[in-house]
């Protein structure tokens, strides 16, 4: 071991990825601080209600609720035991020449780190449609928390969809806890998600669980769908237009939308830290590039879903091999990883079959109406979006500031993707061609009042 003084070493995001990297890093003797906008550790995938919540870990987690005990187990005893320093409630607005700008309940604090691990996860990767800017719309994500955190449906009468695992999981956890589930539509046709069978194989207990899943569903689920226009009335949501695999129009009354296209990766604080980015054309997404174990370069290091879309189990691994990685570059003795990479190859495979069952929905994307929203924060219409586009050389960044798109508070997450898309049609390339948006600080809504101090 290095006996200079150890490095500090700050990891943000307390989700699979991050508390597996604390605990490495903890077991060589290391005392690293771990900073998480939840209260208590899990992340989004195994979020934790609060205290004397009546629903148990099954009902909560389903068939993972082993792991997530497990988890949360590993990080209290380590946050008690004063191996870690855990920062709860807090958020990373900005990253900076070896800083990081914390908001939290005293306000803006910098904290200097050496070593740095990011592991902030993922969010909804959300298209948009005619009349998602209605109130009652939600993301899929939004209705899981809703139901974990809260034990509440957000609607009295429910549509959801979009596609991918999270669309069956979260109509299954709702029907499961009582909640009325009118309609779960998927884009994807069956024909589709057969293509992506060779994938889901490398995993097949995991595409098991998910057949399951869609089969409590029963009649609810229908795959191929062609999503119309989101009707509202003066409170909200009303009804949903849409036609079947067969093209017959459909009207389902309901009060809440929950929609989303699998995930999108969380990668603002990866491009405040100078990371690289590289195009993915099966996710459809700008994702970080780093090196197998997760070394992104300046004492950067990023595991989980916010450099590769791999799901919990991937998101232990590349914590695991990240924090190797940081511990083999400061000089201490790093774990074998031999058996952590092999793994990877199988979850890499299966997350590629799980891209090509249930695709980024491009082509609607692409076809919206020009009255149609495309950034809610905004309220910046398809037209606008076309019009920066025919002034704007068809550059994402020149767009974004001719349209406002992206600019909101939202800082593009919802609608980065779509306008890219859009851009892209527009100009008559693939959106590799056209960037990405650059984040920008803060990358939270931070109200002026935190940054300013006595002192």
């Amino acid at each position: 071991m290095n006996e200079a003084s150890p490095p500090r070493i700050v990891i943000v995001g307390a989700g699979p990825a991050g508390i597996r990297a604390a605990a490495t890093l903890v077991e060589a003797g290391l005392h690293p601080t771990v900073i998480d906008e939840g209260y208590r550790a899990g992340g989004q995938i195994y979020r934790r209600p609060p205290a004397g919540f009546v629903r148990t870990p099954k009902q909560l987690y389903g068939s993972e609720a082993a792991k997530a005990r497990a988890l949360h187990a590993l990080f209290d005893r380590l946050a008690k035991d004063g191996q870690l320093t855990h920062c709860a409630g807090s958020s990373v607005i900005a990253a900076h020449g070896g800083q990081l700008h914390v908001l939290g309940e005293d306000g803006v604090q910098v904290v200097g780190y050496e070593r740095l691990i990011l592991a902030t996860g993922a969010s909804d990767r959300v298209a948009p449609i005619p009349g998602w800017q209605n109130a009652g719309v939600y993301s899929l994500g939004a209705a899981q928390i809703a139901l974990k955190a809260q034990g509440v449906a957000l609607g009295r009468r429910i549509v959801l969809l979009g596609s991918g695992p999270l669309l069956t999981l979260v109509g299954a956890q709702l029907v499961e806890a009582g909640a009325d589930v009118a309609a779960v539509l998927d884009t994807s046709p069956w024909q589709q998600q057969v293509r992506g069978f060779s994938g889901l194989a490398a995993r097949p207990v995991v595409a098991l669980r998910g057949m399951a899943l869609r089969a409590r569903l029963g009649r609810r689920y229908h795959a191929g769908v062609t999503l119309e226009r989101i009707e509202a009335d003066g409170q909200g949501v009303a009804a949903l237009r849409w036609r079947d695999a067969g093209g017959r129009q459909q009207l389902t009354s309901c009060d809440m939308i929950g929609m989303g296209w699998h995930l999108r990766a969380e990668t603002h604080l990866a491009d405040l830290a100078g990371c690289a980015f590289t195009y993915d054309e099966q996710w459809r997404q700008w994702l970080p590039k780093t090196a197998e174990m997760g070394r992104a370069g300046n004492g950067v290091y990023l595991a989980g879903d916010g450099v590769r879309l791999l799901g919990a189990d991937g998101a232990e691994i590349a914590g695991r091999l990240a924090a190797a990685a940081c511990l083999a570059d400061i000089g201490y003795q790093a774990p074998s990883i031999s058996a952590d990479l092999r793994k990877l190859v199988r979850l890499e495979r299966f997350a590629r079959g799980l891209a090509r069952a249930f695709p980024w929905p491009a082509a609607m994307v692409r076809a919206l109406p020009d009255e149609a929203i495309v950034c809610r924060c905004e309220n910046v219409t398809a037209a606008a979006v076309r019009e920066g586009t025919d002034f704007g050389s068809g550059e994402a960044n020149r767009v974004k500031s001719l349209s406002r798109a992206g600019m909101g508070r939202c800082q593009g997450r919802y609608c980065q993707l779509a306008a890219v898309e859009l851009v892209a049609a527009q100009a008559g390339c693939m959106p590799e061609a056209v960037g990405r948006f650059r984040a920008q600080a803060p990358v939270r809504p931070a109200p002026i009042g935190a940054f300013l101090r006595e002192d």
